[in-house]
């Protein structure tokens, strides 16, 4: 099965894509790398009369490192984060999840942005980014704003963005010096979605600490936010995962999940 007919735009500048995003008469997607949204329209999941190919746009692809935070460009690869050739405010977390990503092919087209943007519940980035307190920056028709990743992604493929909105890219804090993290990914095979993902963070010089959980039946799920030592941090986990009934994790799940929370926490408390 193939997509059906699209039209195809490359605009020449972040306004003049908001500009077409917003002023389209069909339906219109953002494309960049396009390693799932050409296969949801291959599929018929997706069938946008309109695609406006943001991948050259200079806009998205810079790098900001300054004192506090790096902020990656929304068409930053997977690629350029696995290699290093963009800053690393996570020390070492960000190139170490990148490079889980799916196969090599598809993290040299595979970016950022797009991961949030479609926040997929099995996708690494939206549940990382969650873990390092990070910021989604978003532009439309009435101007900038952003939003915690920790609260953009809503629910299974839904997320806080507009329809005329497209994200320019993600703020993430530096870890200081004294941080520890842990990753987890339970999948089946390399290359794969996950099974279950977690994500630990205990940066105590910034008074930040939490895990993450990703592929939890929507979106990333919190927990143990704001232990104030690794052993804290551990019960707290233990106790927010019992009480995340809304998520209607069967035993199996639950005990997957447990598993992958325990585990990132004994690797932050080594």
């Amino acid at each position: 099965m193939k997509a059906g007919a699209v039209d195809y735009i490359r605009p020449r500048s972040l306004t003049e894509a908001i500009g077409l995003l917003s002023g389209a008469e069909v339906e219109a997607r953002v494309i960049a790398g396009g390693q799932s949204l050409v296969a949801m329209m291959n599929l018929r999941v997706a069938a946008p009369g309109l695609l406006i190919d943001i991948a050259r746009l200079p806009e998205l692809a810079g790098v900001e490192d300054e004192a506090e935070a790096v902020t990656l460009g929304a068409c930053v690869t997977h690629a350029a984060i696995e290699d290093g050739r963009v800053a690393d405010p996570s020390r070492g977390l960000m190139p170490r999840v990148a490079a889980s990503l799916g196969y090599r092919a598809i993290r040299t087209r595979g970016t950022i942005g797009g991961s949030l943007a479609l926040s997929d519940p099995a996708a690494e980035w939206p549940a990382v980014l969650a873990a390092l307190d990070a910021e989604v920056i978003l532009s439309g028709p009435n101007g900038r704003r952003s939003l915690k990743c920790a609260e953009f992604t809503t629910g299974i493929f839904e997320t806080k963005l507009a329809a005329d909105e497209i994200i320019e890219g993600v703020r993430i804090p530096k870890l200081s010096a004294s941080a520890r993290w842990g990753y987890l990914k339970l999948c089946r095979k390399s290359g794969e979605f996950a099974g279950a993902l977690a994500i630990a963070i205990a940066d105590l010089g910034r008074s930040h600490s939490r895990v993450v959980l990703g592929a939890a039946n929507g979106a990333p799920l919190v927990l143990g936010e704001g232990g104030r030592d690794r052993e804290a941090l551990r019960v707290a986990v233990s106790a927010d995962l019992d009480r995340a009934s809304d998520r209607h994790f069967d035993e199996f799940q639950r005990n997957l999940h447990a598993v992958a929370a325990m585990r990132v926490v004994q690797q932050v408390m080594a």
